[in-house]
């Protein structure tokens, strides 16, 4: 899923008064910690999450497996705290 840039520009601004409702701690990715962000984004579709592991490198490779495992897309990450859109998928009509 790849957004444009003028997409990016308005999730960041519709995220930037959220809390991070999910946090990733010093045990790292775990699969209660993947299936709490995928119910979230199921919940929400644009979340923040809280990721305090190691370096900035750990902390990227992290968010990229988040992504990789929720289906994801991380909109914008500063510091430790990285914002993820996943839209709901459309209801079809019978």
């Amino acid at each position: 899923m790849n957004s444009t840039a003028a997409e990016r520009k308005s999730l960041r601004a519709k995220a930037h008064h959220l809390d991070p409702v999910v946090r990733v701690g010093q045990s790292g990715l775990t699969d209660g910690v993947v299936e709490e962000v995928k119910r979230a984004l199921w919940d929400h579709e644009l979340i923040k999450i809280k990721v305090s592991v190691g370096d900035r490198e750990t902390r990227r490779d992290t968010i990229a497996k988040l992504c990789d495992h929720s289906g994801a897309e991380c909109v914008q990450t500063i510091g430790n705290v990285a914002v993820l859109y996943l839209p709901r998928p459309a209801e079809t009509e019978h």
